[in-house]
């Protein structure tokens, strides 16, 4: 029996990680957050903020990055991420993710890397930043050292994420091949959760200034929400509209009930409600869910030193495991020990 099937018994293993670029928004919750939370009662899970993955794209701005970190922590708490029942941990704390990645960068093939989906995508989107650096090219690599080194079984990923979760397994595949089967593949866990665009209609970005964030207070809220944009071919209240291309509808399906939701489908398509009283139906049902998060994160982001703590003692128990997947990997690859 291999030895990726044997490291360990119990709960299969899952890993992700958000990058400390800024505050946490509205997307990142529905899309990551909530999930994590929910996958605490069946996995036993590995969370990570993943700083380096941060200094690809950011790496003139490292005093924000180091800014972010307790910040981020800070909301994942609030959300109810429990470092009790998870490890929970800053990636650059943990030297071992860098020494696989060197691992996985010595077997990885250039062109695999430049046919990744968002690697010319996210030149175009950030196209007054210097991306043409090894850093960004490889951060595919960085990503599956970061799911191989716990030797996780299970992804949680977008069907969007999916071609990036494929790459990471053709790497562990490539690496079994060589040395040996250190790794299991990992798997992808697709989660279903609406899309949820900025408030301009665009894909909701830090970057864009059009994402509706956890700290946001309600006065802040309310203005995002009632000047965001709707159906651009309803110009008047008594225009019929469409909610399957309007931003506002997208946040219905997140934050609004059932009911609600029929509601304002029907209503809309035959201009019983207009846009404005749209939004507000949509944010009496949003900041009731934001506000016990935003005042959680408050208290938490007051005490510091404890975060900081917390997420040292996070840093031990995933020093302990990466060390233990590294000593196979360096036996497997015939590296000679000091």
């Amino acid at each position: 029996m291999s030895r990726a099937t044997t490291a360990r018994k119990g709960k299969r293993r899952v890993l992700s990680g958000l990058r400390p670029t800024g505050f946490t928004h509205i997307g990142h919750i529905v899309g990551a957050l909530e999930n994590w939370v929910r996958l605490q009662d069946d996995y036993e899970c590995f969370y990570t903020i993943v700083d380096w993955h941060a200094l690809t794209t950011e790496y003139q701005k490292p005093d924000a990055i180091r800014a972010s970190v307790l910040e981020l922590f800070a909301e994942w708490l609030a959300v109810g991420v429990d470092p009790e029942r998870s490890v929970v941990f800053v990636q650059s704390h943990v030297p071992q993710h860098a020494e696989l990645y060197l691992a996985f960068a010595m077997v990885t093939p250039v062109p695999w890397l430049e046919r990744v989906p968002t690697y010319k995508e996210q030149q175009q989107e950030l196209a007054g930043r210097d991306l043409s650096t090894y850093g960004f090219l490889g951060y595919p690599v960085l990503q599956t050292a970061d799911i191989a080194l716990y030797k996780a079984d299970v992804v949680p990923v977008g069907e969007d994420q999916i071609p990036h979760l494929e790459l990471s397994r053709e790497m562990v595949r490539r690496f079994n091949h060589l040395f040996g089967k250190v790794f299991p593949e990992p798997e992808p866990k697709i989660t279903k959760t609406p899309r949820l665009p900025g408030t301009d209609g665009r894909k909701m970005s830090k970057s864009y200034g059009n994402s509706v964030n956890l700290q946001d207070d309600g006065a802040t809220l309310r203005e995002k929400i009632l000047t965001m944009k709707t159906d651009p071919a309803r110009m008047r209240r008594g225009d019929p509209g469409n909610p399957d291309v309007c931003p506002v509808y997208d946040f219905h399906k997140a934050f609004s009930k059932p009911d609600e939701l029929e509601l304002v489908n029907r209503e809309c398509r035959t201009a019983g409600i207009g846009c404005v009283d749209c939004k507000k139906i949509m944010l009496g049902n949003l900041e009731p869910r934001l506000a016990p998060m935003r005042e959680r994160r408050g208290q938490f982001i007051k005490d510091k030193d404890t975060l900081r703590d917390v997420l040292r003692r996070g840093a031990e128990r995933a020093r302990e495991e990466a060390e233990r997947t590294m000593q196979e990997v360096r036996d497997a690859m015939g590296l000679v020990k000091p």
